[in-house]
């Protein structure tokens, strides 16, 4: 009699279309992963900003006009993707603050580019708007678009 054999592997044509669909995968879930790296790093701009908020309000309450960085005492000016926080247009109520990212160890879409807080009210309201090449990018946390 003769004894019938079960398979005892996979085919060669089953190994390509497992490797197949792998790669299939990979093409779309990497570039997906970069574009939520950029933006959770670019949140971090954002999240340092917002600490600010609160000091600038205060002090503007104080002293009837905006400080200058250097004036705001225990406060954050850099992270770990944003290189410094730097205040432009002071006066009177109106004052921006800006956050730079680094130009390396950060993703390269938001690299070197800046988000900007803004308030011409002595830090009422708040507005949030990317500079550069980050205006109306997918890459802002949604607090700014």
């Amino acid at each position: 009699m003769r004894k019938i054999q079960k398979q005892a592997g996979f085919t060669l044509i089953e190994l390509m279309i497992v490797i197949a669909i792998i790669g299939v995968l990979a093409a779309v879930a990497i570039p997906a992963y970069q574009d939520y790296i950029a933006r959770a790093q670019a949140s971090e701009g954002v999240s340092l900003l917002a600490g600010l908020k609160t000091s600038v309000s205060e002090y503007y309450q104080d002293k009837g006009s905006m400080p200058a960085l250097a004036s705001l005492s225990g406060v954050q000016t850099s992270g770990k993707y944003v290189g410094a926080i730097t205040f432009s247009g002071s006066s009177g109520a109106t004052l921006g603050m800006v956050a730079t990212y680094t130009l390396s160890g950060v993703n390269s879409s938001i690299a070197g580019e800046a988000i900007q807080l803004l308030t011409t009210d002595g830090g009422r309201n708040w507005t949030c708007t990317g500079l550069g090449s980050l205006a109306g990018s997918a890459y802002l946390p949604g607090s700014c678009k």
